[in-house]
């Protein structure tokens, strides 16, 4: 076994060691975040980024964040988007930013008349700093990070570095989910998102965060495994994956993992030669069994109910009146505020005020569209255009990244269900923008070709 190989084995066997370590004593969470933050500065600052190090530590902080939240590690409750800004400008320093990426500082700009109208008009009761921090740190961190990725040359052996750090802390969530709920027939008791099912934490955003694990062990699998052994442990996790993320009975990760899925699938498709394709289908075939296998297992697990929650029925089976858990509400209310300020917007953080005006129920925002349309009005809309098209029109330029359309399809899924509340849609937004090449064809698996040396494939 080559050495790289065992060096994921040990990190895989540290991280798992780790989730059970902050399982039982929760105090490390906190000290791990002051290590992390730490680290990553002293790491990218001696490397000086000159191999992208900054996009090295930002995957580990977005994996690592829902585990120090669900433990209270965090010091404040955006950290992750704030120590990847941090690296952000860290990376800029020392190897600058494209030129080119003027339309995301145009991005930027039209995010200030909305934090202006807020100062101006937010009540008096009402914590400002925390209002604007909580709404605006999604996009700020988007747009920093989306303007250091903007066509930056990034050899596909590194984007392959950056997804095998995003692995690493996720081992640790599913370990440490394992250890709060080991039986999960005896926690679920009917079709509503689970707390329990989730570490006691939000089902959402675990669901998120499972959901990418799926997608990230998938791509392990299909582009990172050189060796059987490998093959089998990431093939493994994927499984896991799918399981804890369909028992937190929060719908929005697993549909979204299985959209980016399709999608690589699909690109790679259209990449292959008349060899690979026939393997690419039994991959298809195998994984649409493994699929059938893990939904068979939760629903055992859940008597059944998991199968009511996806049909939206509750647990009598009776269908219910919202498809989406009442979010069809705050995005019709958050549509109407867009309408009444169709130009630039009520502010930002002012959605939640307003509907508390109105209907005198204080609600955050679920989605991260119709705030910006609320929020921040006409300028929001043109910010959201720009966020959905550019990196199409780089993938219709080239199409190295292979990765491009299943994270610009996180993002977009992400933030329809759960807003911005991580830092993982903003952050995995950015890589679409990555400007890949293939550094060294002799480094693909013999048993694999794909057109051009574009990409590997098992």
């Amino acid at each position: 076994m080559k050495k790289e190989e065992l060096s994921y084995i040990y990190l895989i066997l540290f991280h798992a060691f780790l989730g059970a370590l902050v399982y039982v004593l929760p105090i490390i969470s906190k000290v791990y975040t002051l290590i992390i933050f730490v680290f990553g500065v002293y790491y990218i600052v001696k490397k000086k980024n000159k191999n992208n190090e900054v996009l090295i530590m930002s995957a580990y902080v977005v994996s690592v964040e829902v585990l120090l939240r669900m433990t209270d590690g965090v010091i404040l409750s955006e950290f992750g988007k704030y120590s990847i800004l941090i690296f952000m400008f860290l990376g800029m320093i020392y190897s600058g930013f494209s030129k080119n990426a003027f339309l995301y500082w145009v991005f930027l700009t039209l995010l200030i008349p909305g934090i202006i109208i807020s100062i101006l008009s937010m009540n008096f009761e009402t914590d400002l700093r925390k209002a604007i921090a909580f709404n605006i740190s999604g996009p700020v961190c988007l747009g920093i990070s989306s303007i250091y990725c903007y066509q930056r040359k990034i050899a596909f052996d590194r984007l392959k570095g950056v997804i095998t750090t995003f692995s690493l802390p996720l081992v640790s969530i599913v370990v440490y989910l394992f250890l709060y709920t080991p039986s999960v027939r005896d926690v679920v008791t009917g079709t509503q998102s689970n707390f329990e099912t989730s570490g006691g934490f939000g089902p959402n955003q675990v669901s998120t965060i499972l959901g990418l694990g799926i997608f990230i062990f998938f791509v392990q699998l299909l582009l990172n495994s050189k060796s059987r052994l490998l093959q089998i442990i990431n093939a493994g996790f994927v499984l896991v994956f799918a399981f804890r993320g369909i028992v937190t009975f929060s719908r929005g990760g697993v549909m979204t993992a299985v959209l980016m899925i399709f999608l690589l699938m699909t690109v790679l498709y259209f990449q292959a030669n008349l060899n690979t394709k026939p393997k690419m289908g039994l991959i298809i075939i195998l994984s649409f069994l493994a699929g059938l296998g893990v939904w068979g297992y939760s629903s055992m697990q859940t008597g059944g109910l998991i199968n009511k929650r996806y049909a939206n029925q509750d647990a009598t089976g009776r269908e219910k009146k919202s498809q989406f858990s009442g979010r069809e509400e705050l995005m019709q209310s958050e549509l109407q505020i867009f309408f009444d300020n169709p130009v630039l917007g009520a502010g930002v953080g002012r959605g939640k005020e307003i509907r508390e005006e109105v209907t005198g129920n204080v609600v955050a925002s679920h989605n991260e569209i119709t705030r910006m349309l609320a929020e921040h009005g006409s300028l929001g809309l043109i910010d959201l255009m720009i966020l959905l098209f550019t990196p199409l029109l780089l993938f219709v330029d080239s199409r190295q990244n292979l990765l491009l359309l299943s994270f610009l399809a996180f993002w977009l899924l992400t933030i329809n269900h759960a807003a911005m509340r991580l830092a993982a849609p903003a952050f995995v937004y950015a890589l679409s923008l990555l400007k890949v090449y293939i550094e060294e064809i002799d480094t693909i698996p013999k048993e694999t070709e794909m057109k051009n040396g574009d990409a590997i494939f098992h």
